[in-house]
């Protein structure tokens, strides 16, 4: 296996976040379930911008959100996703580029305009999306450069990938060529709602190896083994997967492989302000840490460390060096 370009790349849907605060009536004038992820179209999207507060608008998207999480820490990182060439295709190439990711995907010429997610923070900092996916769902597997995945020591895809037709071939095209290249393959399942509409097609990704490695929180472990049972879920996932990871808010988060199951604590914080990005960037933690050859455990602490980092303000993404705030924690790797 030759040396490796990028440490990880990221393929996801490239989506422009729009950040509202707001109260449980406004969810509830909208139809929206809170906590969740709903697609919209394009006049239920101009709908709710037009009833939104004030806004911070910044590049976002779940997988975008780890690579730039990861590139923060340090590492060498790639994007591959799809934006329209227009002015938030703009701005969002600009961004992630700025942050330091290798991002050479071509804009769209014509189509859907650039994804739009507008997101909704409770005073609990529970966030509620209603995504617009715009020209992400146009990402086709032609847009899959076979020597970029090759060169690339972990490639990690989101579950929210699922959702376009051509998406979901792009994710299983670059999957492919990872493991032709003798590189590792990592999954989110994104959310529970997602994984209600795959449960099967992501167990097929795990039970046939597609993917090696996945992350999940609680809601989404109990979703995808329709149980409520921690345990005994816990106990499938070690079965179904070569490593996995469970996020638990407050209680940290729980590592399982062959070699056995690890514990995590959470990282302390402050003041919850804004729960986005906190499983995004706690990939990026995690993902950075198995780069650096860091056990398990520690691969976890960083996740926490970075999950902490990105609630505490609005936004997912990191505000500081997550290097050096890692270093002055003890968690330098």
């Amino acid at each position: 296996m030759t040396d490796a370009k990028y440490d990880v790349l990221a393929i996801g849907n490239a989506i422009f976040d729009v950040f509202a605060q707001t109260d449980e009536k406004f969810l509830i004038r909208h139809g929206m379930t809170k906590g969740g992820m709903a697609l919209i179209d394009e006049a239920r999207a101009t709908a709710i911008y037009r009833d939104m507060g004030p806004a911070t608008e910044v590049s976002g998207g779940s997988a975008a959100n780890t690579i730039v999480g990861i590139a923060n820490f340090g590492a060498r990182t790639a994007y591959v996703g799809k934006v329209k060439n227009d002015q938030i295709g703009g701005l969002y190439t600009h961004d992630i580029r700025a942050a330091g990711v290798a991002f050479e995907t071509r804009a769209a010429s014509d189509g859907p305009a650039t994804g739009c997610s507008y997101i909704l923070v409770t005073p609990d900092g529970e966030r509620t999306m209603n995504t617009y996916l715009g020209a992400a769902q146009n990402l086709m597997p032609a847009d899959i450069d076979e020597a970029q995945i090759a060169a690339s020591r972990i490639v990690y895809l989101e579950g929210y990938l699922w959702d376009p037709q051509n998406a979901k071939e792009a994710f299983v095209k670059a999957a492919g060529i990872a493991h032709g290249a003798g590189r590792q393959v990592a999954l989110t399942l994104s959310d529970s709602f997602c994984v209600d509409r795959y449960r099967d097609e992501f167990l097929d990704l795990m039970r046939k190896r597609t993917v090696d490695l996945v992350f999940a929180n609680e809601a989404e472990l109990h979703s995808l083994y329709q149980t409520s049972d921690f345990e005994g879920a816990l106990k499938q996932l070690r079965t179904d997967t070569k490593l996995a990871v469970v996020t638990r808010s407050e209680k940290g988060c729980v590592v399982v492989s062959s070699d056995g199951v690890v514990a995590a604590p959470a990282f302390p914080i402050e003041k919850l302000v804004d729960t986005t990005g906190a499983g995004d960037l706690f990939a990026a933690g995690f993902l950075f840490g198995l780069v650096r050859n860091a056990s398990h455990e520690m691969c976890g602490r960083l996740g926490a460390l970075a999950a902490a980092e990105v609630i505490q303000h609005i936004g997912a993404r990191p505000q500081v060096s997550l290097r050096e705030l890692a270093g002055q924690n003890g968690l330098g790797v």
